[in-house]
């Protein structure tokens, strides 16, 4: 998978362009309600995600494979925080204990024993009282089906890019044992290609309890 992403990331920047996704902007908000103070972002990409939190006060802390995509945080997206290279199935990168963990279009891109495992590593590192928030492709949207069926629900799209399509019955396998609290299902725009439909996502809220 590394060597897939690597490749990959300058089709992705222009793709995916600087503006936050829908997503980002309303666990932004949560995380302000709620006094989210520092959060850990796996799956950081050039940080156009992270931007908004770091922008609003919000520590961030980040963990991205790609080299290329940190050194654009770092000179284009101009973040000043801390991100480890490396696959976040290799967590956990330090043994700080978040108020927040916010992971956006990553987690369906591995196989179920990763999943199983990066889920739990991130729970693993939430602080008593605090939230983690994901989003998940769903099975709505329209790239379902195609490509090479690897297993159920998950399909090879093409070469070296692994899906896994969730619905409300699968993220609640997932994620249920780790306090979740809310899943729903929306749009994500692809903001930077305005004739593209936006994908069908499901938005995942989860809650450790306090002590």
């Amino acid at each position: 998978m590394k060597e897939f992403w690597e490749k990959k990331f300058t089709d992705e920047r222009t793709l995916w362009g600087f503006e936050p996704s829908d997503s980002a902007v309303l666990t932004r908000d949560f995380f302000v309600r709620n006094k989210i103070k520092n959060i850990l972002i796996p799956g950081f990409g050039y940080g156009r995600n992270a931007k908004i939190f770091h922008d609003c006060g919000i520590n961030v802390t980040g963990i991205e494979i790609s080299k290329e995509a940190i050194t654009m945080a770092k000179t284009e997206t101009r973040l000043e925080v801390k991100i480890y290279q490396g696959s976040v199935t290799d967590m956990p990168f330090d043994q700080v204990l978040y108020d927040g963990v916010f992971c956006y279009a990553l987690a369906h891109l591995l196989n179920k024993f990763e999943r199983k495992q990066f889920i739990k590593n991130c729970f693993s590192q939430l602080r008593p009282g605090g939230f983690m928030v994901f989003t998940v492709i769903s099975r709505s949207t329209g790239m379902y089906g195609k490509g090479k069926l690897l297993s159920k629900d998950r399909f090879e799209i093409m070469k070296g890019l692994k899906v896994f399509f969730y619905d409300l019955e699968s993220v609640r396998q997932e994620f249920g044992p780790y306090g979740m609290i809310e899943s729903i299902e929306l749009d994500e725009p692809i903001k930077h290609m305005g004739n593209e439909p936006p994908l069908k996502c499901i938005y995942v809220k989860c809650r450790k309890k306090a002590n």
